[in-house]
């Protein structure tokens, strides 16, 4: 079972978005970076979707604690 999409408290440069898709994916974050990077240079709304999992991927602690319940 792959894990759960969230933003981990390690590994973050900015905001763990790119940590928390290398996690999901099973890659390294500095290759998700690289990849996040390089499609930066393609047309299209890649920092949009960046700043949109910013907001919308719960913290790791705070995704712990919800299912805490």
């Amino acid at each position: 079972m792959a894990a759960a999409l969230v933003r981990p408290r390690n590994n973050r440069m900015i905001a763990g978005v790119c940590a928390g898709l290398a996690r999901r994916f099973g890659t390294t974050p500095a290759t998700m970076r690289v990849i996040f990077l390089l499609s930066c240079l393609l047309p299209g709304p890649q920092f949009l979707v960046y700043l949109a999992l910013w907001i919308f991927l719960p913290s790791e602690d705070k995704a712990t604690s919800a299912t805490a319940w």
